[in-house]
């Protein structure tokens, strides 16, 4: 029995995500590993002194394009959760 089988009731069949959904949860992955790298910079930067104000905010555009890209997922989720349901 699988995962999805606890998960997803029996009788009713799971939408496919759009080709544009599954863009952006790729991207935000990526974005993901891209605020990772930053982060683990900007503590291993730290620990030499006190570092510039450009590696100090460099993780803020990757956490605001993940909000974004996070939003648009939890709002996908839902649209299409409510579309999947009988009427």
């Amino acid at each position: 029995m699988s995962y999805a089988q606890f998960i997803q009731p029996q009788g009713q069949p799971q939408p496919e995500p759009s080709r544009l959904m599954l863009w952006n949860r790729r991207l935000h992955r990526w974005i993901g590993i891209v605020f990772l790298i930053t982060v683990a910079a900007n503590f291993i930067v730290m620990a030499f002194g006190k570092p510039p104000m450009w590696v100090v905010y460099a993780p803020l555009p990757p956490l605001f394009a993940m909000m974004v890209s996070g939003f648009i997922m939890l709002v996908n989720h839902y649209r299409v959760r409510r579309a999947a349901e009988p009427a």
